[in-house]
């Protein structure tokens, strides 16, 4: 890439979060296959949905409403450490320039969220570089469920995402 290209600025979504959610999964930024189909987790390659609903024993659910639906139903809630950046990709260690959500504001609008999992050391490295722990809440790292996280299998990740299933309602 030249010093004449122009990076574009991603934009994170809105979380998805109700009263009833007392989990918050975050991961870092949507990718581009994601801001694409303005989806989190929007990559087929991706294991996030399937880790979901064979947490579960459920099967996956095609429509991405359904999918908000059923994490809500589950008491968890789904957003990202980021705001914004510049990432040429759609890989972690390509972010630059970061902006962090509004955690101070999210948290003091959703008291009940107790438990902060991260779904990638990125996030978790953004989170406490921007963030910080919050006393009484508490905090976890999940393997990546990204397609790019070949180092573990899907049922080796499954079996460590089993952690959620302790702290869902």
């Amino acid at each position: 890439m030249d010093n004449n290209s122009i990076i574009p600025v991603k934009t994170a979504f809105p979380p998805i979060v109700d009263e009833t959610c007392n989990v918050l999964l975050l991961g870092t930024m949507p990718g581009d296959r994601s801001l694409l189909m303005q989806q989190y987790y929007g990559h087929a390659g991706n294991h996030f949905w399937k880790l979901i609903y064979t947490l579960f024993d459920a099967a996956v659910e095609p429509d991405y409403e359904a999918r908000k639906r059923f994490l809500l139903a589950h008491g968890i809630a789904l957003w990202d450490v980021l705001e914004s950046c510049t990432c040429v990709g759609s890989l972690d260690s390509n972010i630059k320039n970061e902006v962090v959500n509004d955690f101070a504001l999210f948290y003091s609008e959703h008291p009940e969220i107790a438990h902060v999992f991260f779904d990638s050391k990125a996030a978790e490295k953004f989170y406490l570089k921007h963030v910080g722990k919050s006393e009484g809440k508490t905090y976890h790292l999940l393997p990546s469920p990204s397609r790019a996280n070949a180092s573990k299998t899907f049922d080796q990740k499954l079996e460590l995402w089993k952690e959620l299933l302790l702290y869902v309602k």
